[in-house]
């Protein structure tokens, strides 16, 4: 098993969404090539993942999901009315990816950024130094440190 960091804008799709849900979720949408090819080649199903509220008021962790299925080719490039569409991408090579989620726990209180950021330990963290890409990987250390010491249950 391994640990990610999703980043999402929770005013078009939070913890609470994902949690409304009841049933896993397409985490589509992902435009960057870094991040795609995370998508395709490396997470797998049953991989946690903390969701990351990001371009909003309050910036931090919100909760975790888990991988239901792996990497597929993301649907919405193929349909012209989304705002992902990708006039270029070709269903036989599609150029972007997706994968399916399921809410596993949303915390008490959110995660904010400068609490992670005040953590030697996580010094190393993707997020404190390369803070755009919106799939990241989590070391095993970094998640226990946030999910054993800095979670509010």
């Amino acid at each position: 098993m391994a640990y990610w960091l999703f980043k999402t804008e929770p005013d078009v799709f939070s913890i609470d969404d994902l949690e409304a849900k009841g049933a896993p979720e397409v985490w589509e949408g992902i435009r960057n090539y870094q991040a795609r090819n995370l998508l395709r080649d490396e997470i797998a199903v049953g991989d946690q993942v903390f969701i990351y509220h990001s371009s909003c008021k309050h910036i931090g962790i919100a909760g975790i999901a888990e991988v239901t299925r792996t990497g597929f080719a993301d649907p919405f490039q193929f349909n012209a009315a989304s705002d992902y569409y990708d006039p270029k991408s070709d269903p036989d090579n599609p150029r972007w990816f997706a994968v399916d989620v399921c809410f596993v726990e949303r915390f008490d209180a959110l995660i904010p950024l400068n609490v992670l950021k005040g953590v030697s330990a996580l010094s190393d963290m993707v997020l404190l130094n390369r803070s755009r890409l919106s799939i990241q990987p989590v070391s095993e250390q970094e998640w226990s440190i946030i999910n054993n010491k800095l979670v509010v249950r």
